[in-house]
């Protein structure tokens, strides 16, 4: 008896899907929490599905929802949103050799639909896959707005019908953003930034009594940081065994998925052909 195929034909669009399922599956619970957060700082579910769309971004949704439930001014709450999300500039950046070729129009729509979750995907899948296509790209940011989108107006249609303690807002922003920093911690220099970002960002709200304490606190961290990483590269002959740049130590991973073994070996693949490419001038 022959096996029911999810898709005989091949279509490219299903293919695609299957990659961003896992991503659009996570975005689920996260998602249904901030459309929740959102309708107590005051969205009804309409509202709700139009930030998630133009936003497009769970941290800086989650944070949009901690500063209206404080009665932050409107120009905090401007810059605040846009220093977290100046990251992006960085992100498309080193996207943007893939796209090139493309119309304007799609680069714009590119780059208004991705957020960092996507944006592994796609940065893997063209460094591990020949096949994949910017057009596979944008489908994959489409699916995982969808995804995001839809699970924000549900948890707004949610948050109208219970009734939810806004002390819980901060909560879930400060879990956010530990976790944030707990998986961005690589090495020693990060971590101790990290900790003259917090004290800083503790004296500074003190003197300004306001939020702006927190963005003066990241950029001088972050000058600083720069500063160290800087001088240590351009002074050490071995900048990766300073102790600034060393790694903290991690667990290693306790187990190996299918997925993994399939990445490690599509990668080794992509090694391999790369090595022959640049082999094959030299032959000739």
């Amino acid at each position: 008896m022959a096996k029911a195929q999810i898709n005989p034909e091949k279509a490219r669009w299903l293919e695609v899907l299957g990659v961003a399922m896992p991503l659009c599956l996570s975005y689920i619970p996260i998602g249904l929490a901030c459309g929740i957060l959102l309708h107590a700082a005051g969205f009804d579910f309409i509202m709700t599905l139009v930030v998630s769309i133009v936003v497009f971004s769970g941290g800086a949704q989650f944070i949009l929802a901690s500063l209206l439930t404080i009665n932050a001014p409107l120009s905090s709450i401007f810059v605040t949103l846009f220093f977290l999300e100046l990251r992006y500039a960085l992100l498309g950046s080193s996207l943007s050799k893939y796209i090139k070729s493309e119309s304007q129009h799609f680069i714009w729509l590119f780059a208004v639909s991705m957020n960092d979750e996507n944006y592994a995907i796609n940065y893997l899948k063209f460094a591990t896959d020949k096949k994949w296509t910017p057009k596979d790209a944008l489908l994959v940011e489409h699916y995982s707005l969808i995804s995001w989108s839809v699970a924000n107006m549900v948890g707004g249609l949610i948050g109208s019908a219970i009734s939810i303690n806004l002390e819980v807002v901060d909560f879930a922003l400060t879990a956010l953003f530990l976790y944030m920093i707990v998986m961005q911690v690589q090495n020693h220099l990060t971590f101790l930034i990290s900790l003259l970002s917090a004290v800083l960002a503790v004296c500074f709200m003190v003197w300004t009594h306001s939020i702006i304490g927190v963005i003066i606190a990241t950029l001088i961290a972050s000058f600083v940081g720069f500063l160290i990483e800087n001088t240590v590269r351009q002074h050490s002959s071995k900048p990766e065994e300073n102790w600034f740049l060393t790694k903290i130590f991690r667990p290693k991973i306790t187990r190996t998925t299918v997925e993994d073994q399939q990445e490690r070996r599509e990668m080794k693949m992509a090694k391999q052909e790369l090595e022959a490419d640049e082999k094959q001038p030299k032959d000739k």
